[in-house]
C-alpha cells in the first residue's frame, strides 16, 4: 500500500514489520534496527547478502551516542555541517546494535536523513531504523514510491510516499582511520564539500571480497537488467552495435545516429546536481523499454560528476 500516513508506517514498524520510506537520497527499506527479526526481513526481502552491512537512520545528531561510541572529533565536525543530510558516518558501534546490522563488524554506518516525512516518523519512534535502499540487491536504486512498488508489489504492506527524492543518489559514506576521514562510498555529498570542512581525505571505495567495510563498496551495484556500457564517445559505440535496439543515457545533449531507439538526457543545462537527481529515474525508464543495450556517457569527473561516474562504473561492471 502506498500512503502518506506516517501513523500507518509507525504501526507497521512497531509490530516488527518493514516498510519503504523516502529520504532525500533514495527510498529505503526500513525496520527496527534493534530487532533482529525485522533486520532479517530486510535482508531476505532485498535478497541482500549477510556480509553487506546496513545503514542505521537516527532522528538527530543528539541520538548519535546511543548507537556509536569512541566518536572522533572530525565526525562531530562533519555531522554538525551536514546532518540532516546525505552523509553517513562509519563509527564504533554500541553493543545494543545487533551484529546482523553491521555484518559482524564492530562499526556501524549511521546517518540523519533529510526528509520531513521520515524525520517526523523517526521522532515518533523509540528506536532507530536500519534502512538500505528499497530495491533488490544490486539493482537500480529507487527514487520514487512507484519504483519501490514495481520492485516489491504486495510484498510490502506499507510504502510511505514522500514524492521524488531531491538528491537522487545515495549518501556519501565516511569512516575514520586513526581519527582521519576516509571515503568509503561516493555519494550526494561532493568531495569538494567534504574537503571544505575537514581538509584532505583518503579513499577506499572498492571491495572485491565479501567483507565490505560499508555499503556500496561492491564492484557491481546499481545495475539495470539490460546490458549497459559506459563510454567516452557514445556515437562511436553506437556505430559498432549494428542491428541492436539501443538506448542512450546522456549528460546534456541528445545524439543523432542509426539504431538509437530512445535517449535520456540528464541535464540539458549541464547541471551536475540535476543530473544526479535524474540518474536513477532515467535508468529505470531505459530498463523498462526492452532494449538490447544501454550506452551511458561518462560525465566530467568533477564534483557530483565523479559520483555519477562511480555509480555507472558499478552498474556496467562485468565479472570476468
Amino acid at each position: 500500500m502506498i500512503t502518506e500516513d506516517i501513523q500507518v508506517a509507525r504501526a507497521e514498524l512497531e509490530k516488527g514489520g518493514i516498510i519503504a520510506l523516502p529520504t532525500e537520497t533514495v527510498y529505503g527499506l526500513a525496520g527496527n534496527a534493534l530487532d533482529e527479526a525485522a533486520v532479517g526481513k530486510i535482508y531476505s526481502t532485498k535478497k541482500r547478502p549477510s556480509y553487506n552491512p546496513l545503514i542505521v537512520h537516527i532522528k538527530s545528531a543528539d541520538y548519535l551516542s546511543q548507537v556509536a561510541c569512541d566518536i572522533p572529533e572530525q565526525a562531530y565536525v562533519l555531522a554538525k555541517a551536514f546532518w540532516p543530510g546525505p552523509l553517513t558516518l562509519v563509527l564504533k558501534k554500541q553493543s545494543r546494535i545487533p551484529d546482523m546490522v553491521t555484518s559482524g563488524k564492530d562499526t556501524v554506518a549511521v546517518r540523519v536523513p533529510d526528509h520531513p516525512l521520515t524525520l517526523k516518523l523517526l521522532e515518533q519512534l523509540d528506536f532507530p531504523l536500519a534502512a538500505p535502499s528499497a530495491n533488490p540487491f544490486g539493482s537500480i536504486s529507487p527514487t520514487s514510491a512507484a519504483h519501490v512498488e514495481q520492485y516489491f508489489g504486495d510484498t510490502l504492506n506499507v510504502i510511505l510516499d514522500g514524492g521524488e527524492c531531491r538528491k537522487g543518489i545515495e549518501s556519501t559514506i565516511i569512516g575514520f582511520e586513526d581519527g582521519r576521514p576516509v571515503i568509503f562510498r561516493l555519494g550526494s555529498l561532493s568531495l569538494e564539500e567534504i574537503r571544505e570542512k575537514v581538509g584532505e581525505v583518503s579513499f577506499r571505495t572498492r571491495s572485491e571480497d565479501h567483507q565490505p567495510t560499508a555499503p556500496g563498496m561492491l564492484l557491481r551495484h546499481y545495475a539495470p537488467s539490460t546490458e549497459t556500457h559506459l563510454v567516452e564517445d557514445v556515437l562511436e559505440r553506437v556505430k559498432i552495435q549494428t542491428g541492436k535496439k539501443i538506448g542512450l543515457l546522456l549528460f546534456k545533449e541528445a545524439k543523432e545516429g542509426k539504431g538509437i531507439f530512445h535517449q535520456e538526457v540528464l541535464s540539458p543545462s549541464g547541471d551536475l546536481a540535476e543530473a544526479a537527481r535524474n540518474l536513477y529515474a532515467a535508468m529505470h525508464r531505459l530498463d523498462n523499454l526492452n532494449l538490447d543495450l544501454i550506452i551511458a556517457e561518462r560525465l566530467p569527473d568533477t564534483g557530483l560528476g565523479r559520483t555519477i561516474n562511480d555509480k555507472l562504473e558499478r552498474a556496467t561492471h562485468r565479472d570476468n
